[in-house]
């Protein structure tokens, strides 16, 4: 069984060669990077003249209302014309209306 001083030794020994490695995929990254604004002949100050992406927007908690799209005016049932058809819309287009009938 190994002691703690070697166990210490070998911890050291691998963080040493975790540093070196990330120095070395840093280099390689960098010079990437060169090699492409190179040949896309960019600078630095193209690359901090560029406006931020924006971060898609939040929904509301609640969602956002839609606007009523059709409506019954016998009655006031309304429909935003999204999801499955009410009922009362279904019934009325069976009976030969048209969806027309029913837009606001």
């Amino acid at each position: 069984m190994a002691s703690i001083a070697q166990l210490l030794e070998q911890k050291a020994a691998l963080e040493r060669q975790i540093a070196d490695a990330q120095r070395e995929a840093r280099s390689t990254a960098i010079a990437q990077v060169k090699t492409l604004m190179a040949e896309h002949g960019l600078s630095m100050a193209d690359l901090a003249s560029r406006a931020p992406i924006a971060a898609p927007k939040a929904r509301a908690a609640g969602g956002a209302k839609v606007a009523i799209k059709y409506r019954n005016t016998a009655t006031g049932d309304t429909w935003t014309g999204r999801g499955l058809k009410p009922k009362w819309l279904k019934a009325q287009l069976d009976a030969g209306k048209q969806l027309s009938d029913f837009a606001v």
